[in-house]
């Protein structure tokens, strides 16, 4: 369809609540669909702080069982020095001379040996004890620190939504150059990035140089500026689509410019200025998402 076929014409926006509401609405689709990957994230480290605390209790249980097996040894091998430090006692009360003062001698080295060996098992016991504490404490930190991360992804998740909600109730709608309503129109990156996660048109962002001699290629649409008005924040382009060439003379800031690609059918391409300079312009082109194929 030739734009010529349809007078530019800008209007102030018109009052489409039923439109409105529906890309709301596909606005908390998006938002439902990111609440049930949050919460199989959340699942999943949920199973990981399980199978974490399940090693922990694990570790702690072998390393009791280890430090029973060693105290049980160093017991036994205590309970023996004392059965002999208990014999060389008897031998030394029943020698006389010199076996007496050998039978002495002996006993104090056992009594020196059992006091050495008493203090090992002390030692180990300790050791073995101060591991356990270590575990458990950096068991309970990890512990800590995944709460926090499920917290904090809980308050972002609600601060999304807030902020998604609220830049989508700033956004309008216009009647475009070609007399079509258009879709949502952002005024800035933030308002374009919420367009972006509605999922309902395809955006490219773009800027345009008057000192440019070739066309520049946005989307798959070629664009060309050709003046720019700041003063009066107008600007003129020419669109190149299917092999043909259209001016877009003296359109405004923010005025939805629109053309027809055979691919899309009977929905318009539109692009938006949403700042112009004395030898630039910065925007974007929205394409419908559901475009057919090119033969």
């Amino acid at each position: 369809m030739s734009p010529t076929q349809y007078p530019p014409q800008y209007q102030p926006p018109p009052v489409n609540s039923g439109v409105k509401t529906a890309v709301v609405a596909g606005a908390l689709v998006a938002l439902l669909a990111f609440n049930v990957y949050l919460y199989f994230a959340l699942d999943h480290t949920r199973t990981d702080l399980s199978k974490m605390h399940d090693s922990m209790l694990t570790e702690i249980a072998n390393l009791k069982e280890a430090t029973s097996v060693t105290t049980q040894s160093q017991r036994h091998s205590v309970e023996t020095l004392k059965e002999e430090l208990e014999v060389a006692r008897r031998q030394a009360n029943q020698a006389a001379g010199q076996a007496k003062q050998e039978a002495m001698v002996r006993a104090e080295q056992l009594t020196k040996k059992l006091a050495d060996e008493q203090a090992k098992t002390q030692a180990q016991v300790q050791s073995e004890l101060s591991d356990v504490k270590q575990q458990a404490s950096t068991a309970n930190t990890k512990i800590g620190e995944v709460s926090g991360d499920v917290t904090t992804v809980k308050t972002e998740l609600g601060s999304t939504k807030a902020e998604l909600q609220k830049t989508i109730d700033n956004l309008t709608k216009v009647t475009g150059d070609l007399g079509v309503q258009s879709g949502y129109i952002a005024t800035n990156g933030k308002e374009l990035q919420a367009l972006k996660r509605l999922g309902e048109r395809n955006y490219f962002e773009f800027t345009l140089l008057l000192k440019t001699k070739q066309p520049q290629r946005v989307g798959d649409v070629t664009l060309k500026l050709r003046k720019t008005d700041a003063k009066h924040n107008k600007y003129t382009l020419d669109v190149m689509a299917d092999d043909k060439m259209t001016e877009k003379k003296d359109k405004n800031l923010l005025e939805p410019v629109q053309f027809y690609v055979a691919k899309a059918g009977h929905q318009p391409y539109e692009l938006v200025v949403n700042n112009i300079e004395k030898d630039k312009v910065v925007g974007y082109l929205a394409t419908p998402k559901d475009a057919a194929p090119r033969n």
